[in-house]
């Protein structure tokens, strides 16, 4: 028994040793990697991971090629040693999904998460030993309403399969989430055609509301947007929705909205609003941006500007 301990603390000791020895081995070679580097000549001899900078004294590192993970360790140190020499800032590295063996060697050089997508995963690193200024992943969704009310004072409305007003028999107006670089009009004329399969012309946004923690702690804005009818046809979307049709809006105001879905209680009053008292909602005025070539939309009362 004594023997067998003495094999197990051998044992023991021995991963120790052989862990230490392989921190003091990545550590020697980031630091011949830093004589290397500054030969007599000046010419630098080694390569840092691949990078770019960005707009705010940082680093942008984007690996695309596989990378065996001690190697990855030893050059992740050594850059990181010149970008400090260099007093750059943030250094992001994105890892695409084919290189998730790499995560855990950055984290524990100090990366965090900042954000993932489905094939990739963003972390980042503050270089100086002051407050991050780095900005925190996105912090709301885009969500749209969409008022679709005909000649008849008739507005389209769903019942979902899902969602809080499943099986209670109160309809509701199309709604549903922005994509990725999808303009709000664009995506209400998106919604109500994948819902309803009725084809829209976007008018205004309405109204906006925001809250909170409503998706993994995130906010969210959700715009009031109306829509005129070009078609009248109502083909549902079987996945998601239970039933469409036209319903004349004095009854859609009059039915039992709970507490929490108020809204839904809120866009008729603004539809009424809109035309029976010239309530003005914003219209899109495209824009062209400073940082792309892309047209972008600033939502103003075009009525009162006359532009």
């Amino acid at each position: 028994m004594a023997q067998m301990r003495s094999a197990g603390s051998w044992t023991f000791a021995s991963h120790l040793r052989c862990r230490h020895v392989n921190d003091f081995l990545r550590n020697w070679a980031v630091c011949i990697l830093m004589d290397k580097a500054t030969p007599e000549n000046g010419i630098e001899e080694v390569q840092l991971l691949p990078f770019y900078d960005d707009e705010h004294g940082g680093i942008i590192v984007e690996m695309e090629e596989p990378m065996d993970p001690n190697d990855f360790s030893v050059i992740l140190r050594y850059s990181l040693s010149q970008w400090k020499l260099q007093e750059k800032k943030g250094v992001w590295i994105k890892l695409p999904i084919q290189l998730v063996n790499l995560v855990e060697i950055a984290v524990k050089e100090g990366f965090l998460y900042h954000h993932a997508e489905p094939h990739y995963l963003m972390l980042v690193y503050w270089i100086p030993e002051t407050l991050s200024t780095i900005p925190a992943n996105a912090s709301h969704r885009l969500r749209i309403g969409a008022i679709v009310m005909d000649d008849k004072r008739e507005l389209l409305v769903v019942q979902e399969k899902l969602g809080r007003l499943r099986g209670t028999g109160i309809w509701k107006i199309p709604t549903g989430i922005l994509e990725e670089g999808e303009d709000i009009f664009s995506g209400a004329i998106r919604e109500v055609k994948e819902e309803t399969g009725i084809d829209t012309e976007f008018m205004n946004v309405l109204a906006f509301r925001q809250y909170h923690k409503s998706f993994f702690q995130k906010s969210t804005l959700l715009f009031l947007c109306m829509l005129r009818p070009l078609s009248f046809d109502i083909q549902r979307q079987d996945s998601e929705i239970e039933a469409a049709q036209w319903m004349p809006i004095t009854e859609y105001a009059a039915q039992p909205f709970p507490p929490e879905c108020s809204i839904f209680k809120y866009a008729a009053d603004i539809c009424l609003a809109k035309v029976d008292r010239g309530y003005s909602g914003f219209t899109p005025l495209p824009i062209k941006p400073s940082f792309n070539d892309q047209i972008s939309h600033l939502y103003v009362n075009n009525e009162d500007l006359n532009l």
